[in-house]
């Protein structure tokens, strides 16, 4: 599990396609690195992936960590797109006493989407995220979601998807503050939302299919 609060940016080393598995390495601050151990799971861009392999020479700033990246989430997120010298949003997962900034994400990335527009104003952002129609309904005017691993409140709704309203922090910490129009990010819908549409939903068809039986 994870907060959705992006700890910080890596950077990627290399991403090699070997047998149908992208191998993703990536270089990060070695003080994100405390205590790492195999088969630990980081969010790279919000999808949580599996430690493989690390490196955190002695007395040294810069720490690299190896991923296998499989077809499946290659085909949901926006991973296959990154190449050396990409910046990718790194956050560890939760651990007892982590504090609790953002919600509950599972980096289990549903779907990948589109920024259509970016507006910059007095230090802030208006970004528009083209959505896929299918999920429209699990977003909710002031709910949350997750872009790209980063926790955000969905500034305002229309036809085609969602506005996030972003401040400069969020910028600064975050790979949306490099995004262009047409760049693709992750998403992943709040657990909570998706859980309590999809239950009632599902009930209603239980309930019209009683009715006509």
């Amino acid at each position: 599990m994870f907060t959705g609060i992006v700890q910080t940016k890596a950077t990627v080393v290399s991403a090699k396609q070997v047998d149908n598995i992208l191998k993703l390495v990536i270089s990060v601050g070695a003080e994100y690195l405390d205590k790492l151990t195999l088969g630990a799971s980081i969010a790279i861009n919000g999808c949580c992936l599996t430690v493989v392999h690390f490196e955190q020479p002695e007395n040294d700033v810069v720490g690299q960590v190896c991923f296998d990246v499989i077809d499946e989430t290659l085909r949901l997120t926006n991973l296959g797109e990154v190449q050396r010298g990409s910046q990718v949003n790194f956050e560890r997962s939760m651990t007892f006493g982590t504090e609790l900034g953002g919600h509950i994400i599972s980096g289990h990335i549903q779907t990948s989407a589109n920024i259509s527009e970016i507006h910059h104003n007095e230090g802030n952002c208006r970004m528009h995220v083209a959505l896929p129609e299918v999920w429209h309904k699990y977003v909710m005017y002031k709910g949350f979601i997750a872009v790209n691993g980063a926790s955000l409140t969905v500034g305002e709704l229309d036809h085609t998807g969602f506005w996030l309203h972003l401040i400069p922090e969020t910028l600064t910490l975050t790979n949306l503050g490099i995004m262009r129009v047409g760049d693709t990010v992750n998403i992943e819908i709040d657990q909570q939302t998706y859980t309590i549409i999809n239950t009632v939903e599902n009930y209603m068809k239980k309930q019209t299919l009683l009715k006509h039986n």
